[in-house]
């Protein structure tokens, strides 16, 4: 283990080293324990090896990103977004194609990877439980709608995005190699029989609070989220039957004042070691697939990519084509 870091550090090292200059660039992303690791294990060793500044902001706004491009004035230089979105914004002229000759893509998972975006970590869909709060705690979707035998609020991601609609249907008896094309009728009336007892969280950092404090003492939940609030001494209990996984991305707004840099620092963030650092810290599977040689074994055991037997793999390509549909009715439920 100790003779693959050394190597894998070196490697790194010598890849990214370039003149000693000072620059800025703009990294975005959702903020809270997701953020502070990007910035651990990614932008902080980026700056030591490269004198390029990272400079934090966020969170993440596909409204932001819009406007940035079509007024031409493109403050942010690489932004962490989800999977769906990627596809959907590189279609639509929003993003930089990427530079594959400084970003090495041949050991990256090819379910995340296009034109214009990479896979930045590799996430589920799970069930969360404050174990402290409740007489049970629910193991399966269908469980966290059934109001009766778990009373209570119940947390679920408040945007549109994938994770809620498979979750209801599977909830529903829907079999998970049949989800798409999503019934969304049938989605939400099932989201019906519990609307009144959701507690929506719009960042990651909310949907730790509403756990903590158990104002929603179970729900859906990002895995990594459960991981970081568990080891703040949280009785968390996670349930990875039919987790829902997807990927967020790395992408380029179009116009990017900072383009080499923007493709140095994903070149960076996305090697082993860099992927393999971050995975360690916050429970998130890696998108490179050499990371997991650098990682110990019982670390291993707690990612996604581990939790296969009962995975439910969201189709991003589905999402990004009907993310407007979608949306359009989502929120106009949400907001009846």
């Amino acid at each position: 283990m100790k003779k693959h870091l050394i190597i894998a550090l070196m490697a790194t090292a010598a890849a990214f080293a370039g003149p000693a200059h000072a620059a800025d660039m703009v990294f975005t992303s959702w903020g809270g324990t997701t953020q502070d690791a990007q910035k651990t294990n990614w932008a902080d060793p980026f700056t030591e090896q490269t004198q390029i500044n990272v400079v934090q902001d966020g969170p993440t706004d596909y409204g932001k990103i819009k406007a940035m491009v079509e007024a031409g004035n493109v403050t942010w230089d690489v932004v962490d977004v989800e999977g769906d979105y990627a596809v959907q914004a590189g279609a639509a002229g929003l993003l930089e194609k990427l530079d594959f000759s400084i970003i090495d893509k041949k050991m990256l998972d090819p379910r995340f990877v296009t034109d214009y975006s990479v896979g930045s970590f590799y996430y589920s869909f799970v069930i969360g439980c404050n174990k402290d709060a409740v007489e049970a705690c629910p193991k399966t979707w269908a469980d966290v709608f059934d109001t009766a035998k778990f009373p209570g609020k119940r947390a679920f991601y408040k945007w549109s995005a994938p994770g809620v609609i498979e979750a209801a249907l599977l909830a529903d008896g829907v079999a998970a190699d049949k989800l798409y094309p999503l019934d969304l009728d049938r989605a939400f009336k099932k989201l019906d029989t519990i609307k009144a007892d959701i507690v929506w969280w719009d960042s990651g950092a909310q949907s730790q609070q509403l756990l903590a404090s158990a104002e929603a003492p179970f729900g859906s939940f990002w895995n990594g989220r459960l991981t970081a609030l568990a080891q703040t001494g949280v009785n968390v209990e996670t349930s990875w039957t039919n987790n829902i996984t997807a990927a967020d991305a790395l992408v380029v707004p179009k116009g990017t004042k900072n383009k080499d840099a923007a493709m140095k620092f994903i070149a960076h963030a996305t090697t082993d070691m860099a992927q393999a650092r971050f995975a360690m810290e916050t429970g998130y599977a890696p998108t490179n697939l050499d990371s997991n040689l650098l990682m110990d074994a019982e670390i291993r055991k707690t990612l996604p990519d581990m939790q296969a037997e009962t995975q439910v793999n969201a189709d991003m390509t589905y999402w990004a084509e009907h993310r407007d549909e979608i949306g359009t009715r989502w929120y106009a439920w949400q907001a009846q």
